[in-house]
């Protein structure tokens, strides 16, 4: 097979720690190759290189056999590499056709020429099978749409390397399917594909290589029937993993910590009521619009409460979010990057957000660094987070992974009575979500109680002992442990779909 792009003895250095070392890699023209790896392993450093983001620190590369050394992100362009992040780079505020030409629009007569935007855009809609105008706004658009919108601006600059980095993140079920139709037929038509993703079966089903990254290093690739499931998971990780889910430590106690009494916000909760006790892990299951994410806003005081009562350990939680910060209330929100960290900031400085005032030192509260340092090295032990000088190192240079464990992390200090976590390991590999699980387990076995809300039905049965299901903004049931049977379980998330 012929190389597209050829790797040769690459590497990368960030902060005096390696991200990626002596990687030698040949992509061939017209396939897709399936890069797996854990947080941390060094692929999105990998494609910073390739798309001319970041320039490597040692090793070059080789596109269609000649030296490629991309000064920026326009040569990779230039080049014919096209990347789909999985936060998407477009105006919402702008048209699907104004999108795909943002670099340059077409003129006649020094005006900007719609009637040929309008045509190519539909030219390239019609080819990604999406139902949209060219006039249709993006912000009008779904999460897996708008995807689509992003692939049509690379055959626009007609790419001949695309990247496809953790699309499905944000996606449905039905979205994803989408999304796989539409990398088949840019297969067919002769694209070279890259295909990053944490959802391993996705990637076996899509691609006809894999490449495996540990620790920056390649570690493995070859045809995917030598990777099935087991493998990639087992090269990843260095090891193999018996089981996903850790067996519990402790039982749930009898002591109620959070109590939700006929809750009730319009268009969002309906006299919801449950009780999560101290010890347990109460998971929330229900489609996408279920009210899951917006029932945990509003028990943190992010949004408001028509009537019902919240209490915890039997005192009514009141306020805004700092006031239940302060009373034992933690929220690991599933936007990690807008609501979760200040990601310019360094990574000891996030990690004492909700903990400053206890870092104070002398009459005028200054802050004690030295303390804040300890803690922050205890917590980086405690949590395997991968990094280099807390102090300076920025939290956004971590993988995402890594980011959830400070986003965990953060609220450690305070010692809450109640976690709230939503999606907690979403865009994170298996190692990552194996660890994300003993911390909730260990959280648990100190005495929290934990509200896991998840997307991944077979993390709710595999971490919880009871699981509240919802629909519309309705609790329709409890499954407790002994009862957990998927079907049961997603017909009752259905019930109104299916009605």
């Amino acid at each position: 097979m012929t190389a597209l792009l050829s790797l040769g003895g690459l590497g990368k250095d960030w902060f005096g720690v390696p991200a990626v070392a002596d990687l030698t890699l040949d992509v061939p023209e017209g396939i897709v190759l399936g890069i797996v790896g854990e947080n941390g392993a060094g692929k999105s450093t990998l494609m910073n290189m390739i798309g001319g983001i970041a320039p490597p620190t040692h090793g070059a590369m080789r596109w269609r056999g000649e030296p490629y050394a991309p000064a920026g992100a326009s040569d990779a362009t230039a080049r014919g590499i096209a990347f789909i992040h999985q936060e998407l780079n477009l105006f919402t505020n702008l048209t699907v056709a104004e999108n795909i030409f943002i670099d340059g629009f077409p003129r006649r007569f020094g005006l900007i020429d719609r009637t040929t935007m309008r045509r190519r855009t539909a030219d390239l809609l019609a080819r990604l099978d999406l139902r949209a105008t060219p006039d249709t706004p993006v912000e009008s658009l779904a999460a897996g749409e708008r995807q689509i919108v992003e692939i049509a601006k690379a055959l626009h600059r007609e790419a001949e390397l695309i990247i496809f980095d953790e699309p499905t993140t944000s996606l449905t079920a039905r979205e994803s399917a989408k999304l796989f139709e539409t990398i088949a037929r840019l297969k067919q038509g002769g694209a070279t594909i890259c295909y990053i993703s944490h959802i391993l079966a996705d990637v076996r089903r899509l691609s006809d290589r894999i490449a495996v990254l540990r620790d920056g290093r390649l570690v493995g690739e070859g045809p995917v029937a030598d990777y099935d499931i087991a493998t990639m998971i087992r090269t990843m990780i260095g090891r193999q993993l018996s089981a996903l889910y850790p067996p519990r430590s402790a039982m749930p106690g009898a002591d109620v910590v959070l109590r939700l009494d006929r809750v009730t916000q319009p268009g969002v909760a309906q006299d919801v009521s449950f009780e999560v006790r101290r010890g347990e892990i109460f998971g929330l299951f229900g489609l996408m619009g279920s009210g899951r994410s917006e029932l945990a806003r509003i028990i943190f005081g992010l949004d408001p409460l028509a009537r019902g009562t919240i209490t915890l350990n039997g005192l009514p939680l009141h306020g805004p979010a700092r006031s239940r910060i302060a009373q034992g209330v933690a929220f690991v929100t599933e936007n990690r990057r807008e609501e979760g960290l200040m990601m310019d900031a360094a990574i000891a400085d996030n990690l004492s957000l909700t903990a400053i005032d206890s870092f104070g030192r002398g009459p005028f509260g200054a802050l004690d660094r030295d303390r804040l340092a300890g803690a922050a090295e205890t917590l980086r032990h405690d949590m395997h987070i991968k990094a280099g000088n807390l102090a300076r190192q920025p939290v956004r240079t971590l993988s995402g992974g890594n980011q959830q464990k400070v986003v965990i992390g953060k609220w450690l200090l305070n010692e809450p009575g109640l976690f709230i976590l939503d999606e907690p390991t979403r865009g994170v590999d298996v190692g990552a979500k194996h660890e994300i699980y003993t911390i909730a387990d260990d959280l648990a076995a100190r005495g929290s109680g934990i509200l896991l809300i998840s997307s991944e039905l077979d993390e709710l049965m595999g971490m919880c002992d009871r699981i509240g299901v919802m629909n519309r903004g309705e609790l329709l049931g409890t499954f407790a442990r002994e009862e957990f049977r998927e079907p049961a379980i997603m017909a009752m998330a259905f019930r109104e779909q299916a009605a």
